[in-house]
This record gives structure tokens, C-alpha cells and sequence, in this order.
């Protein structure tokens, strides 16, 4: 089982550890995380006993409890929250644009990443894997519920809610395994009986959102099932700002399909206009509807995004 050393490097573990998901969203759960109801006041009120189970505070077990009966008991309290977190990552051939490498675990490709620290930047879908894994490492070490999901048009793969940061290797080695697939289509997915969470929660989409359509619409969804939903838009920095010139042919990698191109100066200003408007109009989608919107490019060391982007928007606290 992995141990996440392919994914995040252990000194960036060790400042996730300071950080966890501030959410808006609260949950009166059956288990407890590290947050706090802003509705029941400062007092614990007591609710009920459950059986031990790993991955919870030991700190928790009642000893008197353990006295009497000989079983390991915690206590529960009514305003202490865990939060239902989501990923979902993007797999769809799109998501293997970028790196030299693509989907690669090398010396040379570290797990805190970015050209900036001077290594070959990553593939997207391998740079969302480290932003999903860190998010959910954050939430795990709260104590906070996580499940995730890889996705084209179609669920491909999918993890059973975990909790507590013995869960982490788990999830990583989920992260690890999902490879890329076929078309992405997010209306498809969310729109499908059976895949939006039944209960109110936090759920944070990795994906280029290269879509022909249907984003609104599926981020719609996430919202009618009382998500707090994060957009986090991986690009690669040659999506952003072109370097190529001359006569090309440009291949869709998910249709198939070819066009050849002339990259004058005019199409590349043209391309970059194109380019402001797709993200834009994402971007005025998400603060429209109260959903929070993140660019990550493949290039930006995974410091930058998590620990200063992130925390600007207020995702982390």
C-alpha cells in the first residue's frame, strides 16, 4: 500500500499537517471530526457511546466505560461535526496533456513538482492527483470523511468513504491507480441516478473542464445536492500561454480528430482571447452560483497552490 511518497513529499505532509478544509458546510454526523457546530454554543453536549474503531482520537475512550464492560467505548457529542468531503478527479484523455513523462513516478518528477523548483512539470492528471490527495490528507487528519472518484463520461473507479489519517495510504494508493480513459463528459456523470452524494457535504472537482458543454449543468446538480463545491481547473502552462509557431497539425486527444494549423502571431492572439473567455466564463459561473474557483497550472510548485492560493480563497485554515 502506498505510502504517498509517490504523491506529496513528506515535508509537504508535514505542513499539511497544520492545515485543515475550512468549510461552510456542517454535518450533524452518527461520527465526530475536529469541527465545531456554530449552532449549539460552546458546551459539549453529550449524545452517545460507540464502539472504538481505528482511525479515531484514542484520546476519546472512556475508561470508565472500558471498566465496566471490558469493550473500548468514545463518547459522542451533538456539536462536535465531521465534514463529508468528495473528490472527484478527471481522467479523461485531455488530463494527460503536459510533462515530459506523462503519468510518471521518477527522481526526476518529485512529488512537490513545478518548473519553478527547477524539474519537469507534471501531466495534469498527474499534478490534480497531488492536489487531491493533499486535500484529502487535510481532511482525513481532521478526522473529516473521504471518499473519491475518477471520472471521463463515466465513473471509472471509485473509494469507500474513509476516515481518520490512517485512511491516507488508502487514498493514495487509489490516486496512484487512476489512469487515463476516454471522453470526458461531466453532465453524463452527475447527471446519472446514483452518483451525487446523498447527504450535504464539501466536493472538490479536479478536471481541465474541457468539456463541449454541460458544466454548468452538472455543477448545478452538485449544488441541488447541497454541496459546497470547489472548481479546481488544472491547465498546462503551453494551454495557458503557447510557445509553438509555424504550420502544425493540432490532435483533440479524446475525439481523435486533426486540424491543421498556421500559428501566426494573429491566431495566437486570437487563441488567447478564446482562451480568457473559456476560463472567464467558468470563473463568473462559479462566483455567480457561490462556488469556489481555483486555477492550478502545472508549473506552480504544489506549495504555491495549497498554501497560498488555496488559503487566499479561504478553502484552508
Amino acid at each position: 500500500m502506498s505510502s504517498g511518497a509517490g504523491l506529496l513529499d513528506p515535508r509537504l505532509l508535514a505542513r499539511l499537517d497544520l492545515l485543515g478544509i475550512a468549510a461552510k458546510t456542517r454535518m450533524r454526523g452518527a461520527q465526530m471530526g475536529r469541527r465545531r457546530s456554530r449552532g449549539l454554543g460552546s458546551s459539549l453536549e453529550f449524545a452517545d457511546y460507540r464502539l472504538y474503531s481505528p482511525g479515531d482520537d484514542p484520546r476519546r475512550l472512556d475508561w470508565n466505560a472500558y471498566g465496566r464492560t471490558g469493550k473500548p467505548f468514545i463518547k459522542l457529542f451533538m456539536d462536535e461535526q465531521e465534514l463529508q468531503v468528495h473528490v472527484w478527479l478527471d481522467v479523461s484523455a485531455s488530463m494527460g496533456f503536459g510533462g515530459a513523462k506523462e503519468d510518471a513516478h521518477t527522481p526526476e518528477n518529485p512529488a512537490i513538482g513545478g518548473s519553478k523548483s527547477g524539474v519537469q512539470p507534471l501531466s495534469k492528471l498527474e499534478y490534480a492527483k497531488r492536489l487531491a490527495a493533499a486535500i484529502g490528507y487535510m481532511a482525513l487528519n481532521r478526522f473529516d470523511r473521504v471518499g473519491a472518484a475518477s471520472f471521463t463520461d463515466r465513473i471509472e473507479s471509485r473509494l469507500a468513504p474513509l476516515r481518520g489519517k490512517g485512511g491516507a495510504p488508502r487514498l493514495f494508493a487509489f490516486l496512484e491507480q487512476c489512469a487515463l480513459a476516454g471522453t470526458g463528459d461531466a453532465l453524463s456523470v452527475f447527471g446519472r441516478p446514483g452518483a451525487l452524494p446523498e447527504k450535504p457535504g464539501m466536493t472538490w472537482l479536479f478536471s481541465d473542464f474541457m468539456y463541449e458543454s454541460g458544466v454548468r449543468e452538472a455543477l448545478s446538480y452538485l449544488l441541488a445536492a447541497r454541496q459546497e463545491v470547489v472548481v479546481v481547473q488544472v491547465l498546462a502552462r503551453e494551454e495557458v500561454t503557447p510557445s509553438l509557431s509555424g504550420e502544425l497539425k493540432l490532435i483533440d486527444s479524446e475525439t481523435g480528430l486533426g486540424k491543421e494549423v498556421a500559428l501566426s502571431d494573429k491566431v495566437l492572439k486570437a487563441y488567447s482571447e478564446a482562451f480568457e473567455h473559456f476560463t472567464g466564463e467558468l470563473r463568473a459561473f462559479c462566483f455567480e452560483r457561490g462556488i469556489a474557483y481555483v486555477l492550478a497550472v502545472t508549473d506552480m510548485p504544489l506549495e504555491e497552490v495549497l498554501l497560498k492560493e488555496l488559503r487566499r480563497s479561504g478553502l484552508l485554515g
